[in-house]
């Protein structure tokens, strides 16, 4: 099966925002492909027991995306930067969870083999990646927005181009300057004189 056209898609998310069920049924097929390679990327280098699996991803981003009748769908840009989005609040909050339950919240007993092959490193990483790029978002809205459709959507520079409205070379300075930014944020040097 070959891959759907950006235009085929962007018309079945017109259909669905208009309210129309069948399009929804004939855009699943056609995205989740799309979807479960930016769950993979997002889970790349996870070890199975500490994260969500990639279809749990998928499955949890799209019960939510059906929630989300009332949005407006641009494109097919659009709708990844969107699933892009709840994909990144999922792990993040899973994220908290477990940072939450290792510090003593909600106390569960392990053994000590199954506490050795827990590692929240991950977890803290990706928590201090969200605040960052909170931090960044706080200092430039449309440089946060970059990388979230960059990094954790996937899109190509061309596709945040046009999902931002704004030239790809915005986007390639923006990228830069976000790139630096947060490095520094997570070093711990956190300063806003880039």
């Amino acid at each position: 099966m070959s891959a759907p056209s950006a235009h085929e898609v962007t018309g079945l998310l017109v259909a669905w925002s208009q309210g129309e069920q069948t399009a929804l049924e004939q855009l699943v097929p056609l995205v989740y492909a799309e979807l479960h390679r930016i769950a993979h990327r997002y889970l790349g280098g996870e070890r199975s027991e500490h994260m969500l699996q990639t279809t749990e991803l998928v499955n949890e981003a799209y019960l939510r995306l059906i929630d989300a009748r009332q949005v407006s769908w641009q494109n097919r840009a659009h709708f990844f930067a969107v699933s892009a989005k709840l994909m990144r609040r999922i792990l993040v909050d899973s994220a908290r969870s477990r940072n939450y339950l290792k510090r003593g919240g909600g106390v569960l007993n392990v053994s000590l083999d199954e506490a050795l092959t827990m590692s929240t490193e991950r977890d803290e990483e990706l928590v201090t990646l969200d605040e960052a790029l909170n931090s960044l978002s706080l200092v430039d809205a449309r440089k946060g927005q970059v990388v979230e459709l960059r990094f954790f959507g996937g899109l190509s520079v061309e596709e945040t181009a046009e999902v931002l409205k704004v030239s790809a070379d915005t986007i390639r300075r923006d990228w830069k300057f976000a790139k630096v930014f947060l490095a520094r944020e997570m070093s711990g040097q956190r300063s806003y004189d880039i």
